[in-house]
């Protein structure tokens, strides 16, 4: 079975991540921020939009009014822009053509995870969606990898596991899975993939059908 984050990884969502932030933005007089900058950071969620957009973390007064505002604005335009990643509908198809399941574990929540995945027609075909709120911890807890393994029947050394973040990396090895990170994904400048210990870095979805 091959698992996949979400966000970064399996659909490009930082189209209406930027546009939510933005918007919060605007409505406090504050101009737009580069989408690259934006991009980078999509991968945080609204953590990690915040702390970019207004300097703020989740300790700071207003970061939860602020938090919940962008979660509104977000909700409301959750699949205006997202997509699959070019090339990923075809990998997704191949998988399938070979006998072989798909997953996604991510730690966004419920609430958006389900409706993006439904839109997009692959709710119905996942073998299983574990989303942050699912377990009781998130990534990089192995524990939604090690739950999507358990709903599947599926052991995870029979697993690849697909993300853009070191936290991906530490969730799969803490789970004894393999680690395989997107390098089209929602990378800062900062960070080094190839110092995170992955099993392998990819440039391209097709990439995921040499390795298996």
């Amino acid at each position: 079975m091959v698992l996949f984050d979400l966000d970064g990884t399996l659909v490009d969502t930082a189209p209406d991540l930027a546009f939510a932030l933005d918007a919060l933005r605007r409505a406090r007089g504050l101009e737009p921020l580069a989408y690259a900058e934006l991009r980078a950071q999509a991968s945080h969620g609204a953590r990690g939009l915040i702390q970019l957009g207004f300097g703020l973390g989740p300790n700071d007064p207003g970061f939860d009014a602020l938090r919940q505002e962008f979660l509104e604005i977000y909700a409301g335009v959750l699949t205006a822009r997202s997509n699959l990643f070019p090339g990923m509908g075809a990998v997704l198809d191949t998988l399938e053509e070979r006998g072989l399941r798909w997953g996604v574990v991510t730690n966004k929540p419920t609430r958006f995870t389900e409706p993006l995945l439904a839109h997009l027609g692959l709710y119905e075909r996942a073998a299983c969606v574990v989303s942050g709120d699912t377990c009781p911890q998130s990534k990089p807890h192995p524990m939604p990898l090690l739950h999507a393994c358990r709903h599947t029947g599926v052991e995870p050394v029979e697993c690849l596991y697909v993300g853009d973040a070191a936290r991906d990396v530490v969730a799969a090895q803490a789970a004894a899975m393999p680690a395989i990170v997107a390098l089209w994904g929602y990378l800062g400048s900062d960070d080094q993939p190839e110092s995170w210990g992955a099993d392998a870095l990819i440039t391209s979805p097709e990439a995921i059908l040499d390795l298996l």
